[in-house]
């Protein structure tokens, strides 16, 4: 088993959760609820590791708070 983090916004548009993992290419997704974005990014993720799986391109290592 595999752990991921995902960077999750919410589009001011139409409200929905948008979540992706940095590095991971194609590994991204939305859900009405923060448990339906978490099962659809599974999903994804699983599908993608199944065809091989991209190879990460990135690490996530966290946010920064930037002022100006």
């Amino acid at each position: 088993m595999q752990t991921y983090t995902a960077v999750v916004e919410r589009c001011p548009d139409t409200g929905l959760y948008v979540g992706y993992v940095p590095g991971f290419p194609g590994a991204h997704s939305q859900g009405e609820t923060l448990d339906e974005l978490n099962a659809n990014l599974r999903e994804v993720i699983a599908l993608l590791l199944e065809d091989g799986g991209p190879a990460m391109i990135g690490e996530y290592v966290g946010t920064q708070t930037v002022v100006v």
